[in-house]
């Protein structure tokens, strides 16, 4: 990743994220979500495993029906798949992640106070990360599938926008498969247990984000453990 990919930096949420607010000082809470082990049981409702990159397909979902009158068949559905490298570094307290495939960067979360988090300084604890944000795209999955077998964690939450922070689950992937996120299930992109790591990328080339802040409307991040 280079320096034009960190150009690109941006978020979906409210926040300024030059200035977001501390734990330190009791601005904020920190909402700890649960460690779940990836299995195809326990991925029930929010996705499944993916074994072969190439051979996995993104489900799309046709656009809703406006009024009365039916989609003709065949259309609402026709953007396609994209795909790419996903990379994710860790910069000092802050985490990075740039999708190739839309051509999007983000912060994704710090690995200490998010008030005084620099990227000129090593982390202390990196068995934990906290984020504010998680977003869905209603019209399409995503498959994220890790290059040199690197294990991951995956947070997400079943579809609904009437979620809380008590609705996410982290999922912890050794790197030995990827994974389909589905239509309408909440996630971040996907977060690295090393500094770095790099990801196949392949979603719909048109899609659309609903996001939710978790500090603007719940007053907290969520620390998401990535460790076993």
């Amino acid at each position: 990743m280079g320096a034009s990919d960190l150009d690109l930096l941006s978020n979906f949420a409210e926040i300024d994220l030059a200035a977001p607010p501390s734990l330190a000082t009791g601005a904020v809470r920190a909402h700890r979500v649960p460690l779940v082990i990836a299995n195809a049981e326990a991925l029930q409702g929010f996705g499944h495993i993916v074994a072969d990159f190439a051979a996995g397909l993104v489900t799309i979902v046709t656009w809703p029906q406006p009024g009365w009158r039916p989609v003709v068949p065949g259309t609402g559905n026709e953007g396609g798949i994209v795909e790419d490298r996903f990379e994710m570094v860790r910069r000092g307290e802050v985490q990075h992640a740039v999708n190739h495939a839309v051509g999007r960067s983000y912060i994704t979360g710090w690995f200490s106070d998010p008030a005084t988090a620099a990227e000129d300084q090593a982390p202390r604890d990196t068995s934990r990360i906290y984020t504010h944000e998680a977003n869905y795209h209603p019209d399409g999955g995503q498959i994220f599938s890790p290059l040199d077998g690197a294990a991951f964690v995956a947070l997400l939450a079943k579809p609904g926008d009437d979620i809380t922070p008590d609705d996410f689950v982290a999922f912890y992937c050794d790197g030995s498969f990827g994974l389909h996120i589905d239509p309408g299930v909440w996630h971040q992109p996907v977060f690295p247990v090393s500094e770095r790591a790099s990801f196949d990328n392949k979603q719909g080339r048109v899609h659309c984000c609903i996001a939710v802040d978790f500090i603007t409307e719940f007053g907290c991040y969520l620390e998401v453990p990535l460790r076993r």
